[in-house]
């Protein structure tokens, strides 16, 4: 069942409940990658303060400086599989079938959205008459048409998503179906609008830029590829989501934030929620998650909490989302 986060959670001007668990504070910037694709393979390729070098194959354990420098860690070659095969190939089952794209809303739907509310010429949708431009157009048409009818319809916004996917720890069985059924669900939600989509652990990866092609299996298969790190910094990638939409309509601005609430690195993820227009959180259930805290991310993102059990409560849960 999905239902809006709680609203009884309201601290007093500039306080807020400590965090349960202590997180470790961060000594140096978190790094932003970028992934590249060329003739040797997939990298990742990013800047940062004290930034540690990855050499290929992990033989040789580089140096680190007090300078900015570029980190570089090449990804495997070939199809990205998590140790379950089977697990795999039933996520790219599940990201298929949920990308099937939404159909249309009905003409006579398009009132009960949200949009500008704006007037144009009638064509078998809104019943709702702009009678002062109506009135201008037939006094000077005797026999009107049906177009010089002027009706009030909304006109919805183009959303712009940011869906920010937690990869810190092992991503592996349940968690596999949960970002697939994420991936493929928003493919169909948004197939005529813009999303991004950020990988993050201690650091963050941009996997889609806005404006790119939405594939949701290049999409999974980007994400499975990603080396596993054990640090989670869930305010980063509340930031960067900020950055991202700042060219966004307000009104169409939106974060999805898919992870276990599991916060042990970097500073507060309430504060940096609190920034964004909305945030809806999709809490991860299937092992070790923190509940108050993701509720707590929701309210500061005015947004809702959804707990995911299983891939199947994806769906229902960005239809709610979307919906309010």
């Amino acid at each position: 069942m999905i239902r809006r986060t709680q609203r009884n959670f309201q601290p007093r001007p500039g306080t807020r409940r400590p965090l349960e668990r202590k997180p470790k504070q961060l000594t140096v910037e978190p790094t932003l990658f970028q992934l590249a694709r060329g003739p040797g393979g997939a990298v990742l390729t990013g800047r940062g303060q004290n930034a540690t070098g990855h050499k290929a194959g992990g033989t040789a354990a580089p140096g680190t400086t007090g300078d900015k420098a570029e980190q570089l860690i090449r990804l495997p070659e070939g199809s990205p599989a998590p140790r379950d095969q089977q697990a795999y190939e039933i996520a790219r089952q599940i990201a298929r079938r949920l990308s099937i794209r939404r159909p249309r809303q009905r003409p006579d739907s398009r009132r009960r959205g949200t949009g500008t509310l704006a007037s144009m010429p009638y064509r078998g949708g809104s019943d709702d008459v702009d009678l002062d431009q109506t009135i201008e157009i037939l006094a000077e048409r005797p026999v009107p048409e049906d177009e010089d009818i002027i009706v009030r319809e909304r006109i919805r916004t183009r959303r712009w998503v940011v869906l920010a996917v937690d990869v810190s720890g092992s991503m592996r069985g349940a968690r596999v179906r949960n970002a697939a059924a994420t991936v493929g669900a928003l493919a169909g939600h948004l197939h005529e609008d813009m999303l991004a989509v950020t990988a993050f652990w201690s650091d963050a990866v941009v996997v889609l830029p806005f404006g790119s092609p939405i594939r949701p299996l290049t999409l999974l298969d980007d994400l499975l590829q990603l080396p596993a790190r054990g640090l989670t910094n869930i305010a980063f990638p509340l930031e960067l989501a900020q950055r991202q939409l700042a060219a966004a309509p307000r009104r169409g601005r939106r974060v999805i934030l898919l992870t276990d609430a599991v916060h042990n690195a970097g500073p507060d993820p309430r504060q940096a929620a609190s920034g964004l227009h909305r945030v809806d959180v999709l809490l991860d259930t299937t092992g070790e998650h923190d509940l108050p805290l993701a509720r707590e991310i929701a309210t500061a993102g005015h947004g809702t909490l959804t707990a995911i059990r299983h891939h199947r409560d994806i769906a229902p849960a960005l239809d709610r989302a979307f919906s309010t």
